[in-house]
């Protein structure tokens, strides 16, 4: 089933940032979210998870197929990295044997560091484990908010490579990112032409040149 998006309005407090915003993904396809700092990328992508909403419009997407990676890791800072994995597999209802754990930390090269607590991790393996709860969701639909933040080149190309997996497993990927990851299957997307009125007025400054 296609994931759909029709005449989506979208608010940041009580401002309406973008108006009209439409979209389709079949299966295997990615969208690369453009647009500067401030103009609704992550408006939009808390809105398609459903943690905002929407002002108007419609997400259509098959019942429980969404993960959404913010810029927060969503780590348990008490818990080890395989105990959070296995802790967001329970939470999705995904894959909580050992296999589906044991396949996320190799994801991400994490093996090493499975008995290692959270709290004490880099921030670049934080970021790592963070978005290696994805590989254990079962879920279709990833949204990711600036996944590569924290990340040395090498975990970059990894990343990719894991996106790359899971649209040639039948997945599907919103992502707002400045990085290009060399995603054979995605396409970009301005957010900057459905730029709400009322957000132009709010923030002058969006509303000149800035692209």
């Amino acid at each position: 089933m296609d994931f759909f998006v029709d005449d989506l309005g979208c608010r940041r407090g009580e401002v309406e940032i973008l108006s009209g915003v439409g979209f389709s993904l079949a299966p295997g396809q990615a969208l690369v979210l453009r647009g500067p700092n401030g103009s609704g990328k992550t408006t939009l992508l808390r809105t398609l998870a459903g943690l905002a909403p929407a002002v108007r419009g419609r997400v259509v997407a098959p019942p429980e197929s969404i993960a959404y990676a913010g810029h927060l890791d969503g780590l348990k800072a008490q818990l080890t990295v395989a105990e959070n994995l296995a802790f967001w597999a329970a939470v999705f209802g995904g894959d909580t044997a050992a296999g589906g754990i044991d396949a996320a930390l190799d994801g991400f090269s994490l093996r090493a560091l499975s008995d290692r607590q959270a709290q004490h991790l880099s921030a670049g393996q934080k970021r790592r484990l963070g978005l290696s709860r994805l590989l254990v969701t079962g879920r279709m639909i990833w949204l990711l908010d600036e996944p590569t933040v924290s990340l040395d080149a090498a975990s970059v190309a990894v990343f990719a490579g894991m996106v790359e997996s899971h649209l040639a497993a039948g997945g599907m990927a919103v992502i707002a990112t400045h990085i290009d990851l060399g995603l054979a299957a995605a396409r970009d997307f301005d957010v900057t032409p459905f730029r709400a009125r009322q957000a132009a007025e709010a923030n002058p400054f969006l509303a000149g040149e800035i692209r």
